[in-house]
């Protein structure tokens, strides 16, 4: 894969990389690399689903013409599955509302200006769309089961199924009872808005359709763990409207009725997202979303009125709100997040993506290295006999101590401030076992503190 994404460089840019660094792609499961060279510096995709790959360039392509912010693509290999874009940066609007970034309602205006511009691109060709070049009752559906499925049943929530369909049913209707032939970009939310150059850019819009006005936005404003205050999303949508009818004539009435129905059906397939992300995958990180998402459910079943009756949904999302199963996962969100991560150095830092940028980085290549020896090679850091081995090395306690006093330091002065996250990442030469098994250990000494929710990824195991 690297080697073909090398070879692609070479052939488009006539010159040799002077390094290649994979970067995080946060829930996605392409996988990226960022390449240096003393021409340029440009993101390498791999991505095995060949259809969604086709889409991105063609869409990427379509969308540049319009005049629309969204990385150039270099060149691609679509037999191989890799390709060549621009580089936009690591900063994104979800990481500046994190860090507190003074500039964030500015940033938050100049997307919701800019949204309508890509919602009314002209003579949008669609056959190349993946996986469907409609939001229709396919589509609909689709979602809908995936919060049925993964998120209702793994959190435990009770529902009778055939009086949910009818719910379903009746949704479905009225959300397809506005006008839906606008350019649809399906996963407008704040990671997939980036700052780069002074200006506001949009990736990840593969899964783009045809569809309606108002998922988009209720997309961006009902980010669940952007967490934007309730008045500054009227204030926001309010923006969006007075640009949109600059545009195009709408009926706000109608467009506001419809609005809230599109919201619920966003938070209902984020949150099958993050319940199969969580439950299914066990990426911990996911749940952590699910109690910012009930809040905005909570305001919803208090404030709006839906023109389409839902009675089963509405008596669901209430079970929602008292699970005392997700009430616990509410109560973990107000604690402390150490997320550890083991890496291998040959491959690049892992990013940090919770927009606190704060942390510890070790280095274990100065211990023992269990990858010398044949009986290791096919094992991690995770198996007993590794382990065994590596305990039977004082320097290797030495080691993890003078770490862990460190970490418990800031650990001690973040819970005192109230700081929401703390990164410890442990590196080895291959990310297999070293870095892996002090990354274990790291976190079974750290579990046992009650203020703390712990989140562990083995970055080369994928785990």
């Amino acid at each position: 894969m690297i080697e073909n994404i090398e070879k692609l460089f070479i052939k488009t840019f006539n010159v040799q990389p002077l390094d290649i660094k994979k970067i995080s792609a946060d829930g996605s499961n392409r996988q990226y690399y960022r390449i240096f060279s003393v021409k340029t510096n440009v993101i390498g995709v791999y991505n095995e689903d060949t259809k969604e790959n086709i889409a991105f360039i063609d869409y990427a392509r379509q969308l540049r013409r319009a005049g629309i912010n969204v990385p150039q693509i270099y060149a691609e290999d679509i037999e191989n599955n890799v390709y060549l874009q621009q580089d936009l940066g690591d900063t994104t609007l979800f990481s500046c509302l994190q860090s507190g970034d003074k500039n964030i309602d500015k940033w938050y205006e100049i997307v919701v200006k800019e949204l309508p511009k890509i919602q009314l691109v002209n003579n949008f060709d669609y056959k190349n769309a993946y996986p469907r070049d409609a939001f229709d009752k396919q589509s609909i559906q689709w979602d809908l089961n995936y919060f049925k499925y993964y998120f209702l049943k793994l959190a435990g929530v009770v529902f009778n199924e055939e009086d949910l369909e009818n719910d379903f049913a009746r949704l479905t209707e009225y959300l397809l009872s506005c006008p839906t032939s606008y350019f649809l970009y399906r996963d407008f939310q704040s990671r997939n808005i980036m700052l780069y150059d002074d200006k506001v850019w949009f990736i990840d819009f593969q899964g783009g359709r045809k569809g309606s006005l108002q998922y988009d936005i209720a997309s961006l404003l009902y980010d669940a763990k952007a967490n934007i205050k309730h008045q500054r999303r009227k204030e926001l949508l309010n923006l969006y409207l007075e640009r949109l009818k600059q545009l195009i004539n709408i009926d706000e009435e109608d467009f506001l009725n419809h609005y809230y129905a599109y919201v619920y059906i966003r938070i209902m397939q984020a949150m099958g997202s993050y319940g199969y992300r969580g439950y299914f995958e066990k990426k911990v990180s996911f749940l952590k979303s699910i109690p910012f998402a009930l809040n905005n459910l909570k305001y919803l079943e208090d404030n709006i009125h839906l023109e389409v009756e839902l009675p089963t949904l509405h008596k669901i999302f209430q079970r929602m709100l008292v699970s005392s199963k997700l009430q616990n996962l509410n109560e973990n969100s107000n604690k402390l997040t150490i997320t550890i991560k083991s890496f291998s150095y040959k491959k690049g830092f892992p990013q940090d993506i919770s927009g606190n940028g704060g942390g510890f980085i070790f280095d274990c290549r100065a211990l023992p290295n269990p990858g010398r020896e044949e009986r290791f090679k096919r094992m991690n850091g995770t198996d007993e006999a590794v382990r065994k081995y590596l305990e039977s090395f004082p320097e290797v306690n030495y080691f993890l101590t003078n770490a862990m006093n460190l970490v418990n330091q800031s650990i001690e002065n973040y819970l005192k401030r109230g700081f929401s996250n703390l990164s410890v990442y442990f590196g080895c030469t291959g990310g297999q076992h070293r870095s892996v098994y002090c990354a274990q250990k790291c976190a079974e000494i750290l579990r046992q503190h009650p203020d703390l929710s712990i989140i562990i990824n083995h970055i080369e195991q994928n785990i």
